[in-house]
């Protein structure tokens, strides 16, 4: 085979699959790339056979052929060579890679693809179409919920339900919740009836598949135990689903709130990034007391200090003191725009909803701390 292309171009591409290559070398095969030839256009596909990708780039192929490469290895060189045409070809009955680029020559030891695994990338029976901004939306907005504990498995990833003839994702870790409702056409996909859970890696990879072009639209699709992803037929993702029943979410969420506190997003994000400098390293804590138009938050440190701001809020309820993890906080209120954000409450042991008017699709439960 024989194929001259762009380096930069080349060198995006494995960008793309690269983090979906098997860290654990559980299997050799895994650590490479499969990389295809055919009619102008090569193929590169990896995997750790939780995640696959592929991605195609137009190429001027000569000669066809399939090969499989170390697919950091690859990356590595081309990260260090100048823009311009890389070409590389195999003779036939070798099996070793040329690589070349004017003076600059590299030969690669390279795999038969027959070793490579079988990969699948859609299922056009069960389809959904986002763009690539309703994605990155959904992902920004509950993505920092997932649980990082890998004993409960089940929380390790983002929920997909049908939800009202929409797109519901959830995320909790169980010391916060954030969901968001999106309006996408989910009539008739039954597998979303009873949700999906999307794992963390396959979150990831799915954000890198929509922010390459921001303006595509993307094609998902369903099977009993994948989720598979095309942008423009020309970037493809293979995510397997965590196989556990997702915890009833509904059950952390107020039926009924008492008391309101409306604030500026931006006077309240800016204090707690403040008062949290102060607050215990292993808790995050800090403390905030709410009395008539008035938030008081302050930390304790043991050995460093404390520290206390004072912001006016709209609030007209009863006096209450309540711990809150600031980086919770910190995290929930960074997803909201400039304005006012709302928090709907009980006690000081009950969750408190975030919310804000300007994105009623969107909320954000977080627990207290005791302190």
């Amino acid at each position: 085979m024989k194929v001259n292309l762009n380096t930069d171009i080349f060198r995006s591409a494995i960008n793309k699959v690269l983090t979906v290559v098997d860290k654990r070398n559980s299997r050799p095969i895994l650590t490479y790339a499969l990389i295809k030839a055919v009619d102008n256009r090569i193929e590169i596909s990896a995997t750790d056979l939780e995640v696959s990708a592929k991605v195609c780039i137009d190429a001027n192929v000569e000669e066809v052929g399939t090969f499989c490469v170390n697919a950091k290895n690859i990356f590595d060189i081309l990260r260090e060579l100048p823009d311009g045409e890389v070409q590389f070809e195999i003779n036939e009955g070798e099996n070793t890679l040329k690589l070349s680029f004017k003076d600059i020559h590299y030969t690669l030891l390279v795999y038969k693809n027959e070793d490579f695994p079988q990969l699948v990338f859609n299922n056009e029976n069960n389809e959904i179409k986002m763009t690539s901004q309703g994605l990155l939306d959904v992902i920004s907005k509950t993505s920092h919920a997932i649980s990082t504990d890998e004993t409960r498995l089940y929380l390790n990833g983002i929920y997909l339900q049908e939800r009202d003839s929409k797109l519901r994702a959830v995320a909790t870790d169980g010391h916060r919740l954030s969901m968001v409702d999106t309006e996408v056409d989910v009539n008739g996909i039954d597998s979303l009836t009873n949700g999906i859970i999307i794992p963390k890696k396959g979150v990831y990879e799915l954000k890198k598949l929509a922010e390459s072009d921001p303006s595509a639209d993307i094609k998902l699709s369903l099977d009993d135990s994948f989720l598979y992803a095309n942008s423009q037929d020309t970037y493809f993702l293979s995510v397997r689903l965590i196989a556990r029943e997702y915890p009833k979410y509904q059950a952390v969420i107020p039926s009924k709130t008492s008391f309101l506190l409306t604030a500026d997003k931006d006077l309240l994000f800016d204090a707690i990034r403040r008062i949290k400098i102060m607050s215990n390293e292993k808790s995050n804590g800090v403390r905030v007391h709410l009395k008539d138009k008035e938030m008081t938050i302050t930390a304790n440190h043991p050995s460093l200090g404390d520290a206390s701001e004072k912001l006016p809020v709209d609030y007209d309820g009863k006096d209450m003191e309540i711990g809150f993890n600031a980086k919770y906080l910190i995290d929930t209120l960074s997803i909201f725009n400039t304005g006012e954000v709302l928090m709907e409450l009980n006690n000081e042991l009950s969750p408190v909803i975030i919310r804000s008017s300007a994105a009623p699709n969107h909320m954000g439960i977080i627990m207290p701390l005791k302190l």
